[in-house]
């Protein structure tokens, strides 16, 4: 570890004799005022050298049990956080204080600060949480075990969280996103091919239905009237009018579509396809393909900056993160990171949709 990042260097007053030294008839409030301002930059007061701290990307590397933590200004790595065995996915907790790791072979959950990646606690005995997620109204967390076909149920009050109800989801539960009012939590199973409706309310599955081979990514279209659905065993995005449990059109995008990134402006979305080894872009308001770009590596995870001109993608097979230059419709930058990248999170990011 790099100490000089790790652990800022921190002046003390001995640092700052003038501050003291003027003394004498002349002295001024506003002399005591400059002086007590320098003495807190020079202490780090809150705040202070978050400033200069860079934006960092949080990757979560699932083969090496880690994080890796790249500054977003240099596009290098500047050190890894220990978490726990085979972290997948991530989620910002509803206030934003934390960023929370999802260890699924490790049983547990990894609360890191979501702008400099310290640890800030350890929660232990959360079974399998593969996929994580909390509710609209905030009330509700979901952690997704997919080796176990279960989707297990919290109550959500701040950051503490109470285990509900356990829900038997067979077989392979994979993704989630919830409805616009927190009422149903969606869930792909990958191994018998259906989408699951969970009922928050009554805390048990709604209905399922049937889609296309090993659907992984679902997410609801801003309007909460359609779900979109990645087809990783084919090649095409599924839509489906949800509260008619009616497939409205199949774009075709590329093999092994996966997993979805809204572009933050409520109308685009990226599909990765993780065998075809492209992103592509669909209009939301039209159900249109509108643009596919090569990324390689078995491209999953996907992350846009703030401003929207970069889309950060983990390729999962090459141990890299893939920069991609939305202007330039291309790759343009390629991050060595830890084995299997597979969650991606920027503090300072666009919209989710």
């Amino acid at each position: 570890m790099n100490d000089s990042i790790a652990r800022p260097h921190r002046h003390s007053l001995a640092d700052l004799p003038g501050v003291f030294a003027w003394r004498g008839k002349g002295q001024s409030i506003l002399c005591c005022l400059v002086g007590l301002l320098l003495v807190a930059l020079a202490l780090g007061v809150p705040g202070t050298v978050a400033a200069n701290e860079p934006p960092l990307a949080v990757v979560l590397n699932s083969r090496d049990a880690n994080v890796s933590l790249i500054d977003q200004r240099t596009y290098t790595e500047v050190r890894k956080v220990n978490v726990g065995k085979e972290p997948h996915h991530l989620y910002l907790t509803p206030d934003s204080s934390a960023l929370i790791v999802a260890n699924a072979v490790s049983n547990d959950l990894h609360f890191l600060d979501p702008r400099t990646g310290a640890l800030q606690k350890r929660v232990r005995n959360i079974d399998d949480p593969y996929q994580i997620a909390f509710s609209p109204n905030k009330q509700w967390f979901v952690a997704i075990g997919l080796r176990l076909d279960r989707v297990d149920l919290y109550q959500a009050v701040g950051t503490e969280l109470k285990l509900v109800r356990r829900i038997s989801v067979p077989k392979a539960p994979s993704h989630v996103w919830f409805s616009a009012d927190s009422r149903f939590a969606f869930v792909t199973l990958q191994d018998s091919d259906e989408i699951a409706a969970i009922d928050i309310e009554r805390q048990e599955v709604a209905w399922k239905m049937p889609v296309g081979k090993q659907p992984a990514g679902i997410v609801v279209t801003p309007d909460d009237k359609l779900l979109m659905v990645g087809i990783m065993g084919e090649d095409y995005v599924q839509v489906i009018d949800w509260r008619a449990r009616k497939t409205v059109a199949k774009i075709r995008t590329g093999k092994g579509a996966h997993n979805f990134r809204g572009l933050g402006d409520k109308r685009h979305i990226f599909v990765s396809n993780r065998v075809e080894n492209t992103v592509s872009r669909i209009d939301m308001s039209t159900l249109q393909l509108v643009d596919t770009i090569a990324v390689p590596g078995g491209p999953d995870c996907m992350e846009v900056t703030a401003d929207g001109r970069e889309l950060w993608v983990t390729s999962r097979f090459a141990k890299k993160v893939s920069v991609v230059d939305l202007v330039q419709r291309k790759v343009v930058r390629s991050i060595p990171v830890g084995r299997s990248p597979h969650g991606i999170y920027f503090h300072d990011r666009a919209p989710l949709l």
